[in-house]
């Protein structure tokens, strides 16, 4: 846009592009306008099924993050159970071994050594044996508690879809 200033008058005068016969727009103007009825009705609707929407999922994922929680805590609990566990049989394992150790000293033939081997071995594997179904009981114990809150939550999901 170029404007030029006369000293004299004072006048403005501004010169555009040259008209090439486009059609002039302008933008509409919303002052007094009415929205009709229906789309009002449609409006308002449309917001209320958002508010019941967005309270809906909002309770729905409370209650997940309850259920999550609940998971976790009993998940941390049982964990902690069967670490405790393991520390107890290494301790226990280690005992043995030293205790073995201190009768190897002891040993004055090679029968006796054998003897001594042997029972140690057997005593071992019978150890060992009842230590593993302890933990296969505890970690299966775990695992059904950790599982209860789950399947609680999904219990009550489906039983209020229904």
């Amino acid at each position: 846009m170029n404007e030029t200033i006369t000293a004299a008058t004072k006048t403005k005068t501004t010169t555009f592009l040259p008209d090439y016969g486009m059609p002039k727009f302008e933008m509409p103007k919303f002052d007094h306008m009415e929205m009709p009825e229906a789309f009002r009705e449609m409006t308002e609707k449309g917001v209320a099924h958002a508010k019941d929407t967005y309270a809906k999922a909002k309770v729905a994922s409370e209650k997940a993050a309850d259920l999550f929680e609940s998971t976790f805590a009993c998940a941390a609990k049982g964990l902690t159970g069967y670490n405790l566990k393991l520390i107890e049989i290494t301790r226990a394992n280690t005992r043995a071994a030293f205790d073995y150790a201190h009768e190897l000293m002891g040993v004055k033939s090679p029968s006796e050594l054998i003897e001594l081997s042997t029972a140690q071995m057997r005593k071992q594997f019978e150890i060992a044996s009842a230590q593993n179904k302890d933990l296969c009981a505890l970690a299966q114990q775990v695992a059904t508690e950790t599982a209860e809150p789950i399947k609680t939550g999904v219990s009550k999901a489906f039983n209020k879809a229904a």
